[in-house]
């Protein structure tokens, strides 16, 4: 497939001293789209110096708030594979070509596992997850999706799921879904989620919504 026609989407807040090396990393693979979620720092004069298209918010709308931008972003430019990645160094920029492969290969969505999880809240999630939708790892950032199933449902996130509604999304509505192991590297700053209670809240808050996500599809 043409590269213009794959979007990858970096949700990015005050990511200045990396930004810059993921879009290079990643940028022969698709149209870089950075959403600079009010970032005080130069995240968008670098992601711009970078060659990414920049799409600026005013206020701070979060992580699926990003994300949403994003994808409505990859939808204007007729994208029809959509790639999230994160802006923070952890990914492995080497595995796009084989998520791109797969949704080539007629994969409606592709979900990243990462090898080892943070917190404990994250392994909760994922043992739910893979035990009621059969996915290993919702909660990594790396997925990549065909953008017919974004259409579908009409936005990222509903709720705060912190980027895990669509995947689920896709399972309950019978989907082809492929799941591959990916490399994370260790960042080398403190996460833009929160302390580790505030977040370990966040990611049970969005397992407890995903548990009950047929409400939030039901006019689907």
């Amino acid at each position: 497939m043409e590269k213009s026609k794959i979007a990858i989407v970096i949700p990015a807040f005050n990511e200045e001293d990396t930004i810059h090396n993921e879009i290079e990393s990643v940028k022969e693979d698709g149209i870089v789209i950075v959403v600079n979620d009010a970032s005080v720092d130069e995240t968008e004069k670098k992601a711009l110096k970078a060659g990414a298209i920049v799409v600026n918010h005013d206020t701070n709308r979060g992580y699926d708030g990003a994300l949403n931008s994003g994808f409505l972003k990859a939808i204007e430019l007729e994208c029809e594979i959509i790639i999230t990645f994160d802006a923070d160094g952890q990914h492995d920029s080497s595995i796009i070509k084989k998520f791109i492969t797969l949704i080539n290969n007629d994969y409606d969505v592709v979900i990243g596992i990462r090898s080892n999880f943070q917190r404990t809240s994250e392994h909760i999630f994922s043992w739910v997850s893979k035990f009621k939708w059969g996915i290993k790892d919702p909660l990594c950032g790396m997925k990549a999706y065909n953008a017919k199933v974004y259409k579908k449902l009409g936005h990222f996130s509903s709720y705060e799921s912190i980027g895990t509604e669509l995947c689920i999304f896709s399972q309950k509505l019978g989907y082809k879904i492929a799941q591959i192991p990916v490399k994370v590297h260790d960042r080398v700053d403190k996460s833009r989620m929160g302390g580790r209670l505030s977040v370990n809240i966040k990611i049970l808050y969005a397992l407890f919504n995903a548990k009950n996500i047929n409400k939030y599809i039901s006019n689907i």
